[in-house]
């Protein structure tokens, strides 16, 4: 616990990614990777430096993976229980994603979660590009400065800070394996759930 968590006040947004954060770790990142033949590339960074004919025999085989994990997604524990505990409290929510449309969209349908705005890949450059945070911030009507992003992956954590929004990472217990540095870590949904019951209204 820090110090100033008793300063905090609540956000007025909390933008969520989605893989990992909201839901159980969906994709095998390095068997799409390897079943598209880019090494150990970012996926999108990798398509978009394809030629035409490539890209699409790509985003094909990255489509049915996203598909077919987005049918069987299962959420995190505690997601539900978060969502209602923001929706109670009037702290608007985003998700913000690299995921395709389709696949969001499944994922939500499927558990039945009402998130307002949906920033997807097809939407803005993808994140560690700050622009999607600075449209789910523009779309909800809050300032960055009074919205939290909260994702388990380095990209969440980059895109943050480039976007002037504070930036929570779930760590899952994991050793954090990169260098941008949050502005708070969580073990899981549950810890963030307590994070925001300590903040002022």
């Amino acid at each position: 616990m820090h110090a100033d968590d008793s300063e905090m006040l609540l956000p007025a947004a909390i933008l969520f990614d989605m893989d990992g954060t909201l839901t159980e770790p969906m994709l095998d990142f390095p068997k799409i990777k390897a079943e598209m033949g880019i090494g150990n590339r970012p996926i999108l960074e990798a398509l978009a430096d394809m030629a035409p004919a490539q890209r699409e025999l790509a985003e094909a085989i990255l489509g049915r993976h996203e598909d077919k994990a987005a049918r069987y997604s299962a959420l995190n524990p505690g997601c539900r229980e978060l969502l209602d505990w923001l929706s109670a409290r009037g702290v608007s929510t985003a998700l913000i994603t690299r995921n395709s449309p389709l696949s969001t969209q499944t994922v939500l349908n499927r558990h039945g979660l009402k998130i307002p705005v949906l920033v997807t890949r097809d939407d803005a450059p993808p994140k560690p590009h700050p622009r999607p945070l600075e449209l789910a911030c523009q779309l909800l009507g809050v300032a960055h400065s009074a919205a939290w992003m909260v994702g388990d992956g380095q990209y969440d954590i980059e895109a943050g800070a480039a976007a002037g929004v504070r930036a929570v990472w779930v760590s899952h217990r994991r050793q954090r394996p990169f260098a941008a540095q949050p502005w708070r870590e969580v073990t899981d949904l549950w810890e963030l759930a307590d994070l925001l019951q300590r903040c002022r209204p």
